[in-house]
C-alpha cells in the first residue's frame, strides 16, 4: 500500500492532457512494456524484477474527488491505463478503477481507458451510468492471436479470447468499445495473416475502431526485451539488431510498411474512425488505421 498525495498527471504531446493510474507496477510482465524505459530512469528496476509487485494507492478515489472539485478544473477528458493496467487481478480486490470512474462521471469529466484485462466487464453498470454523463470509451489492447507470441511476450495477461469476449460484452452493453493492436513485434506478430485474423477477430466481436502501433526499444525496454529476444526467439536477434541499429524507434516507412496489412483488412472490414490511443507516449509509432 502506498497512499498517493495526487492521483491525476499532467502529460503533454498526447490526445489527452491528463492520466490516471490507480496503481503503480503492472503485474503482466510484457517482455516489450515501454514503462520499463521510465522505471529505470526512476532508478526502480527494469528488469525481470519490474512486474512482480506492484504499489496500491489505496486513497487515490478520494484525492481524485477533491482534485476533481477545484475551481480550476476543465473537465478535460482523463485517460486511465497510461502507465499501468487499471484492470489488472488486484483490481479485484481493491476496486481503486471502479471508484475513480464513479469520481469522473460525478463531476462531469470524460473519461478513456485502455486495458488487457477481461476483468472491465465487472464494471459495466458504472461504466453505462458514466457513459449517459460524459463520453466514454474503451480501448482492449490485442496485438496478437497468436498463442505462442501471447504466452512468450505477455506472460501475466488474459488470453486472446478472453479479451474478445469481454469487448462483445461491452459493445453488447453499448459501451464504445475500440482494439488497440501494439504493439505488433516484427518478425513475430507481423505477418500479413497474424494481423488480418486480429482485424477481423475485433471487428466480430463489435469493435467500432482499431489502431496499431509497433514495438519501440527505449532504454530499459530495449535490454529487457533484447534478452528476452535471446532466450526464446534467438533466430530473431540478429534482424532486431539491423532493423533498429542504435534507434528506439523505426522510421514511419517501416512502420507503415508493417502495418499496412492491417490497414487493409480494417477498411475490407468497414471499421468506423478510430481515435488515437489512449495508452502511449510521445513519438509512439501508433497509427489510427
Amino acid at each position: 500500500m502506498q497512499p498517493c498525495k495526487s492521483a491525476l498527471t499532467h502529460v503533454r504531446g498526447m490526445p489527452f492532457r491528463w492520466s490516471l493510474n490507480p496503481y503503480m507496477g503492472c503485474v503482466h510482465r510484457c517482455t516489450f512494456c515501454y514503462v520499463r524505459h521510465f522505471e529505470q530512469r526512476a532508478d526502480r528496476p527494469s528488469d525481470d524484477r519490474y512486474g512482480r509487485s506492484i504499489r496500491v494507492k489505496p486513497n487515490v478515489a478520494d484525492v481524485l474527488r477533491r482534485e476533481l472539485a477545484r475551481a480550476s478544473w476543465k473537465h478535460d477528458e482523463v485517460a486511465l491505463g497510461t502507465a499501468t493496467d487499471p484492470y489488472q487481478p488486484a483490481e479485484a480486490r481493491f476496486q481503486l478503477t471502479r471508484s475513480c470512474i464513479r469520481e469522473l462521471a460525478a463531476s462531469g469529466t470524460p473519461l478513456s481507458i485502455v486495458t488487457r484485462g477481461p476483468l472491465i466487464v465487472r464494471d459495466i453498470d458504472v461504466l453505462q451510468t458514466a457513459a449517459r454523463e460524459v463520453p466514454v470509451s474503451v480501448y482492449v489492447s490485442l496485438p496478437t492471436l497468436d498463442e505462442r507470441v501471447w504466452r512468450t511476450t505477455e506472460p501475466g495477461t488474459a488470453p486472446p479470447a478472453s479479451r474478445l469476449r469481454a469487448i462483445r460484452a461491452l459493445a453488447d452493453a453499448g459501451i464504445e468499445v475500440g482494439v488497440g493492436m501494439a504493439p505488433i513485434l516484427p518478425g513475430l506478430s507481423d505477418r500479413p495473416e497474424q494481423l488480418e485474423a486480429v482485424v477481423t477477430a475485433a471487428r466480430a466481436a463489435g469493435a467500432r475502431g482499431i489502431w496499431a502501433g509497433v514495438v519501440h526499444l527505449r532504454p530499459g525496454v530495449r535490454e529487457h526485451f533484447l534478452e528476452a529476444l535471446a532466450r526464446d526467439w534467438p533466430e530473431q536477434v540478429e534482424h532486431y539488431e539491423a532493423l533498429f541499429g542504435t534507434r528506439a524507434y523505426l522510421p514511419a516507412g517501416t512502420v507503415s510498411a508493417i502495418t499496412d496489412p492491417a490497414r487493409r483488412a480494417k477498411a475490407s472490414t468497414r471499421f468506423s474512425s478510430s481515435r488515437q490511443p489512449v495508452r502511449a507516449e510521445p513519438r509512439q509509432l501508433a497509427l489510427a488505421l
